[in-house]
């Protein structure tokens, strides 16, 4: 466990006894790395945040913001560092400490999400302080960019080079190089394991011997890795659609089709029972109306209102958010008729915030459109960005950076070249509608460099409290074989809620998982592992459950 340095009595015994403080420190490495002498954190861990009013005109007047400042590269921490962006409730009563949360994605800002939908979690508060944080590289936390989207076509144009995988190649190559040249330094060292150490440099920051910590689906792999790296200083940790740790990128992209058409069926199901539906009350003509909309736009872009064209990949990423949520499927159905009878894109648009969410991150106003030549030099100094200077394409730019930052398969050139035409078949199989689509953001991480092997190699029989693990039957996003799998995987800290119930994750759609996520938090009253919640039809959040790119 790391020594608490916020008093000033504990940063005295530190700086006098540096080889203790060091293989404290050193608790976190991988095996590898901490046989090695380590480099000095302490000025790190001896922050305290210091808290004042967020700024901004539509945010919450008790909404709290503060920075915590951590090594870019923690195996050199004097090469450069980086503010990360945090915001809090405090806590109504006597506080026991904070809670930290993440939303997902990767790629989800909290401070962003806590400012629009922060409400739904004071409940929490009845005991502690509720903070979130920007993870580095993602909203204000040095935020990595491809250009405004540049970086991205390959994903977005309905891949024109699939065919020939040499020139889809080159264009992957292009693609990563305009990535870095927009990122910074930060890219470099992005990445889940990077993100779990800064969390417990945040812990520290906050005052808390252990780190309380609720997460949602790629948040779940975050939790995951902190509990391997830190396994003793972990507090009460809930995860909530459970992400996996092994498969590679290929098979996730795989299961991420096919839980999506698997959900665009049941929204087609639902949409021919009501006479406004524009495909008409025929689900199996439905379905064939849908994909030849996609192909059509894929061959013909229509304009849109913010500038550029709108293709039929942009449609199925849309489509994507949407599907997650039923309580999101009248405004789909009606969005899709905007789009088919009058070729209005706005609604169809509104679902595109992307990434893998618990709860939607509201990205209007942050950056679209602006004129981001001074982003750069931001992100060089490692200071906080402010929020209307984001990179538009932030989100999907720090999807792709950091799962490629956790996967460490990178096939070959030759390797692609001789499987791509049997790759294209399998996502195709899995769903016509989104496989392409699938099948494009995982040829992105070609051209990057080799993500890290520590997730599937170390990440087990977690030595930490016990953990509660929320898997829901109906996730089309983590489905709940991987709840299943990753308890397994972290070995007999992992405590397993059945939640009966559809959609991505449960705290926001069932009273029941939302209650036991609650008393586990907060009193530290853990459910019989295997236990269930039953399926709650009445649905009582509005907050909208959106998908895994």
């Amino acid at each position: 466990m790391l020594v608490k340095l916020s008093t000033r009595p504990a940063v005295r015994r530190c700086a006098g006894t540096g080889a203790l403080a060091l293989a404290l420190l050193g608790a976190g490495l991988p095996a590898a790395a901490a046989d090695r002498p380590q480099p000095d954190l302490s000025r790190f861990y001896r922050q305290k945040a210091a808290w004042a009013a967020c700024k901004g005109a539509d945010t919450p007047k008790d909404l709290q913001c503060a920075t915590v400042t951590v090594p870019i590269d923690y195996a050199h921490p004097g090469a450069g560092t980086l503010d990360l962006a945090l915001a809090r409730y405090r806590a109504t009563g006597p506080s026991r400490g904070s809670v930290l949360l993440n939303f997902g994605g990767p790629g989800g800002a909290g401070v962003g999400e806590f400012t629009s939908g922060g409400k739904q979690f004071m409940d929490l508060t009845n005991g502690y302080d509720v903070v979130t944080f920007d993870p580095r590289g993602v909203g204000r936390s040095s935020p990595v960019s491809c250009g405004d989207g540049q970086g991205l076509t390959v994903a977005t144009e309905g891949s024109p080079d699939i065919g020939r995988p040499q020139a889809l190649l080159k264009r992957l190559r292009q693609d990563a190089d305009r990535c870095a040249r927009h990122s910074g330094p930060v890219l470099a060292h992005i990445g889940t394991v990077n993100a779990a150490r800064d969390m417990d440099v945040i812990r520290q920051a906050l005052g808390d011997k252990k780190l309380n910590y609720l997460g949602f689906s790629y948040g779940t792999r975050l939790g995951a890795v902190y509990a391997a790296q830190f396994p003793h200083n972990v507090g009460r940790m809930a995860l909530d659609g459970v992400d996996t740790l092994t498969e590679p990128l290929s098979e996730q992209g795989l299961v991420g089709a096919e839980g999506q058409q698997t959900a665009l069926d049941d929204f087609l199901d639902w949409c021919t029972t009501d006479v406004a539906c524009p495909f008409g009350q025929d689900t199996r003509a439905a379905g064939d109306q849908v994909l030849q909309l996609v192909r059509s736009l894929d061959e013909n872009p229509v304009p849109t209102d913010f500038g550029g064209a709108f293709s039929g990949q942009d449609l199925v990423g849309a489509i994507g958010q949407a599907l997650y949520s039923n309580e999101l499927w009248p405004s789909l159905e009606r969005a899709l008729a905007s789009l088919i009878e009058d070729g209005d894109t706005r609604r169809v648009l509104s679902f595109s915030s992307g990434g893998d969410f618990a709860a939607p991150v509201r990205q209007g106003g942050q950056g679209q459109g602006r004129d981001h030549k001074n982003d750069h030099k931001k992100k060089q100094d490692g200071g906080l960005v402010d929020a209307q200077d984001v990179p538009a394409d932030n989100l999907p730019a720090a999807l792709m950076a950091i799962n490629c930052a956790d996967d460490p398969d990178r096939p070959t050139a030759t390797r692609i070249t001789k499987d791509l035409k049997d790759l294209r078949a399998a996502y195709d199989e899995a769903s016509p509608v989104f496989g392409r689509f699938r099948l494009t953001q995982l040829l992105m991480c070609y051209g990057r460099p080799k993500g890290t092997d520590f997730i599937r190699d170390r990440v087990k029989n977690v030595p930490s409290a016990r953990m509660l693990l929320v898997g829901t039957r109906g996730d089309p996003a983590t489905p709940y074989r991987w709840t299943e799998e990753t308890a397994r995987r972290l070995g007999p800290a992992a405590v397993v809620l059945d939640n009966k119930g559809e959609g991505h994750t449960g705290y926001s759609s069932s009273k029941c998982v939302h209650r036991k996520i609650d008393d586990f938090l907060l009193y530290g009253s853990l459910p019989p592992s295997g236990s269930s919640c039953p399926a709650d039809r009445d649905a009582w959040s509005s907050t909208a459950n959106t998908s895994n790119w």
